[in-house]
């Protein structure tokens, strides 16, 4: 059960009834739920992130699956259950094998990957997550694969989605009902 009350669209005043708005006209075609209702709560803390969400898919631009990724990567770190049912599906759609989400790598153990990039992004973000920066040869592998403006990305996708993943677990918002917690602690 959510910490917050999950407000109807009635129920909403109008700054809260904007971002539900905006949030439903995007291009999810999904229910109200996830990290979406904090914001709704307070709706002045929403913008910004809302802004910054199309910007946190644009590494797919590099390869296929590469945000998607660093996404579940980040989930895997906070345990953040909605985030890793959201997100491991669209991984895999984008091309991330199966394997990545079995039960091992959901326990957090080591993966490798055969491509360099796929590496690459996995060693950079768990490294900036549990050192809270990276070394110069990470920075310098990063800088030579993605280049500078992949690096700031990605940099940028592991700050959103910590986000996110901090009010998904502080809240704790719920997955849709039926559903069982995917992650172990």
């Amino acid at each position: 059960m959510p910490r917050i009350p999950e407000l109807s669209a009635e129920e909403m005043n109008p700054a809260q009834k904007e971002i539900y708005d905006d949030i439903m006209a995007g291009p999810r075609n999904s229910p109200f739920v996830g990290h979406f209702m904090p914001g709704c709560i307070a709706p002045g803390w929403q913008t910004p992130p809302r802004n910054l969400e199309p910007f946190a898919a644009s590494l797919v631009r590099y390869q296929n699956g590469l945000s998607e990724l660093g996404i579940i990567v980040i989930a895997r770190y906070w345990c953040a259950q909605f985030e890793w049912y959201a997100h491991a599906p669209m991984a895999m759609e984008a091309g991330i094998k199966a394997g990545c989400f079995s039960k091992q790598y959901a326990q957090k153990k080591r993966r490798l990957f055969l491509l360099k990039t796929k590496n690459l992004i996995y060693e950079f973000v768990t490294e900036l997550l549990e050192q809270r920066t990276v070394g110069q040869v990470t920075y310098d592998r990063a800088q030579e694969i993605l280049g500078h403006h992949g690096v700031v990305d990605l940099v940028g996708i592991v700050g959103y989605y910590c986000l996110v993943s901090a009010t998904l677990n502080v809240f704790d918002m719920p997955l849709p009902d039926g559903e069982e917690n995917p992650l172990s602690p």
